[in-house]
């Protein structure tokens, strides 16, 4: 039986190291703020991403243009790139989040196409789309529109900043600090009183989740005060989102250090899962629109679980019941690679 004495004595004594370390400390604060800081001046709120075009019915992973009616001029148009979308509402909802910028019925001889009102980008993929069709159509295409909140880039960056940031404290703040107190001999005399392999990792695990959440908490209500973030759901249900993704990044963490003797090694291991997960789970732009393969590859990645489920809370207004997978995925990596590294620790080089 674990015993929460021992783990609470642990807990204690990790986060009196951290907070001692006031170069880091300072630098968990300051790390992220830089960012959004300068990422919010830099795009001023707006859009980066492309002119994209959602075409439906296309129930395959690529678009198909054999049977459109999209004139073959505008398929190869350098300026906008064309989304498989299923069915008519798949698209209205992705037009909605601001995931494509026009949906368009490639089926329709009327050239019916959806824009969202509130997209500035929709309105010039618009314009597009209505020249593309004046050489080979005698009449206009017929418009439909919808009503959306017009999303400002920050509002999508801020998740993926704050979870880069997080997945970086997580593994460097556990797995490598795992590592450095095994060749100290710290965990060989540890070893000799009556604390488990599963109480120290836990211990650790929870005093790192402790200073990841006091951490985003107070980036984000600074960051709050700077750019006024949209919450378009729960603020609660937001942080607990961010909190069962630091469990789940923590847990990869200490089992990348259930063995590691050598610092070097363990950092190439950390830089090994981190840099892909910086990339594939859409830190930085979305995956909308990239190959198949490479965003079944995404799901992969705890980072993909924990942004998916922050940004449905804060872009799309979801509840609990909407992003059950994503949370549930989070908790059973944290289960599974803490029982892991409990299993194979060990406390001697």
């Amino acid at each position: 039986m674990a015993s929460l004495q021992r783990i609470w004595v642990i807990f204690r004594a990790r986060n009196k190291e951290f907070f001692r370390d006031r170069a880091a400390f300072g630098w968990n604060f300051a790390f992220p703020f830089l960012i959004i800081i300068g990422f919010g001046i830099i795009f001023s709120g707006e859009n980066m991403q492309g002119y994209k075009i959602g075409l439906f019915p296309q129930p395959g992973a690529s678009v198909v243009f054999e049977g459109t009616t999209i004139p073959v001029h505008f398929q190869n148009d350098p300026a906008v790139d064309f989304i498989p979308v299923a069915n008519l509402e798949e698209g209205l909802q992705k037009l909605t989040q601001h995931k494509i910028d026009l949906l368009i019925d490639g089926l329709s001889s009327e050239q019916r196409y959806w824009v969202n009102d509130a997209s500035p980008k929709g309105g010039i993929v618009e314009q597009l789309y209505q020249a593309a069709l004046v050489p080979e159509d005698s009449h206009v295409a017929q418009r439909n529109s919808i009503d959306g909140t017009r999303a400002r880039y920050i509002d999508w960056f801020f998740p993926g900043i704050m979870a880069m940031n997080m997945m970086f404290s997580a593994l460097w703040g556990v797995g490598y600090v795992v590592v450095r107190y095994r060749k100290n001999g710290a965990l060989k005399r540890l070893k000799a009183t009556p604390l488990t392999a599963f109480e120290f990792l836990t211990a650790q695990m929870l005093s790192r989740i402790f200073l990841l959440m006091f951490t985003f908490s107070v980036v984000w209500f600074g960051s709050d005060l700077i750019f006024d973030f949209r919450m378009q759901g729960s603020l609660l249900l937001f942080l607990f989102t961010f909190f069962l993704g630091g469990l789940s990044l923590c847990s990869i963490g200490l089992f990348l250090a259930a063995r590691g003797t050598s610092e070097e090694f363990t950092s190439g291991a950390l830089n090994f899962i981190s840099w892909p997960m910086m990339f594939l789970s859409e830190v930085w732009f979305s995956l909308e629109g990239a190959p198949h393969w490479v965003q079944q590859l995404s799901w992969l990645f705890p980072l993909t679980h924990l942004l998916k489920a922050a940004r449905k809370v804060m872009n799309e207004g979801a509840a609990l019941i909407d992003i059950q997978l994503e949370c549930g995925l989070m908790v059973l990596t944290t289960m599974l690679f803490l029982a892991v590294a409990a299993r194979i620790f060990s406390w001697v080089e």
